[in-house]
């Protein structure tokens, strides 16, 4: 599977950024487009509820995707049997997106949980992640809390990010909104903060990183794979170091690696001067992310806990529970053996909630059953159509009316076409 990080300045459900998210799920390769909402940016809001119903309604009708809402507004519904479940949802999307909100929010309800590592692992072992607005601000190694300092008049300070760019060689600070200008007489660029702020706050950024600004309605998408940015959308890229800039604009693809040595460039060049050398690298040297177990906190357990994971999801697609049990007791075998007291508590807790979402599943399909309900139920409808071509043969049509009204109150849709009717279940679930 491909591995996608897509930053978007605004305009997450626009008709402007559904080029994007397509071009995100069409490189995710064939088969049904589906991912999961996480609605913690804006879990605070009494509306979160209808802004998460608008996203899901957007990328299923503008974007042709199926999101699932997370539910997922604060670190308190990650507790007990639905928490487990929702990191068995993680781990199983293809696709995660988040949008607006706060991003301090997001952060404080976040750490201390595996929603970092699940994300990382997408990025390391395959998987979309596109975060927009302020998801995007939780991206870089330092996080600019907006609303504190914007609307509440806090001093411009950074905050902790995840910092997922880290080991893609990219310590930075993700600013969206960059050339915001809605506050008219007032500057609100870069995410409501303006030069002045700005500026302050890259005083205290580390020496090696630097910002990348999103211009509004514009999408850089990095692919990890081949080892390209490319930007998409009406506005373009921003490189800041040391209060000098460059753009990248939309068009072709450039080397990741190019993101980096444009920050080099511009910290090592005085300004009106000429440019210093770079610290060697150049655009024909090959882009490397950092291996998969540094990305993801990974190790030989990581790896048995995914691929146990991914046993449990084929024997469930393929309805066999003595195929699910097997997976299970084998993580179960796989965390005792990795009991040693070196075992990163990152790790045990990764598998220990692997396994618990496991058993939640299988809770769940032994309330409604593993079989095929369309099978089991088959030959019942089958004849309940039978004796209703039967009434409608011999001009009995309440009769055969009744037995339509009766399947449909059952949850079966009949369709009468030219070739003959058809059947399915309104809701297997």
């Amino acid at each position: 599977m491909a591995r996608l990080l897509t930053i978007m300045g605004s305009g997450e459900t626009a008709p402007t950024m559904v080029k994007a998210h397509r071009s995100v799920l069409e490189r995710l390769g064939p088969g049904p487009s589906s991912g999961i909402l996480l609605d913690t940016p804006f879990g605070f809001q009494t509306n979160a509820r209808e802004l998460a119903e608008k996203a899901v309604v957007y990328f299923r009708d503008s974007v042709g995707a199926t999101l699932e809402i997370a539910g997922l507004r604060s670190a308190a519904d990650l507790a007990g049997a639905g928490g487990d479940a929702l990191v068995g949802q993680l781990v199983a999307a293809p696709f995660v997106f988040a949008g607006p909100g706060s991003p301090t929010y997001a952060l404080r309800h976040w750490r201390d949980t595996l929603v970092p590592t699940l994300l990382a692992e997408k990025l390391s072992h395959g998987g979309a992640v596109t975060f927009a607005s302020a998801a995007a601000l939780t991206l870089g190694l330092r996080t600019v809390p907006v609303y504190e300092i914007y609307k509440v008049g806090d001093t411009p300070h950074w905050e902790d990010g995840l910092d997922l760019l880290g080991p893609l060689g990219l310590s930075v600070a993700i600013i969206p909104h960059y050339d915001n200008a809605e506050g008219g007489t007032h500057d609100t660029r870069f995410c409501y903060l303006g030069e002045e702020r700005l500026a302050l706050l890259e005083h205290d950024l580390p020496e090696d990183t630097f910002v990348i600004g999103v211009d509004e309605h514009t999408a850089l998408m990095l692919d990890l794979e081949a080892g390209n940015a490319e930007i998409m959308g009406r506005g373009a890229v921003t490189i800041r170091a040391h209060g000098r800039s460059a753009r990248l604009e939309a068009g072709e693809p450039v080397p990741v690696l190019r993101l980096r040595e444009m920050a080099e460039e511009l910290a090592h060049r005085s300004p009106g001067g000429p440019r210093a050398p770079s610290s060697g690298l150049t655009e024909a040297e090959p882009f490397r992310t950092a291996p998969a177990a540094d990305v993801a906190g990974g190790s030989p357990l990581l790896e048995a806990i995914r691929r146990r994971e991914e046993e449990f999801r084929l024997a469930v697609a393929d309805r066999r529970p003595e195929a699910m049990v097997s997976a299970l007791l084998g993580l179960e075998e796989d965390l005792w053996q990795w009991r040693a007291d070196t075992l990163q508590s990152d790790e045990a807790d990764r598998g220990r909630a692997a396994l618990r979402a496991m058993v939640v599943e299988l809770g769940a399909l032994a309330e409604h059953g593993v079989g095929d309900v369309a099978e089991v139920v088959g030959p019942y409808v089958e004849l309940a159509l039978a004796l209703r071509d039967r009434a409608r043969q011999d001009r009995r049509f309440a009769e055969a009316d009744a037995v339509r009204d009766g399947l449909a109150g059952l949850g079966v849709e009949i369709r009468d076409e030219p070739e003959g009717t058809t059947w399915s279940l309104a809701d297997q679930g």
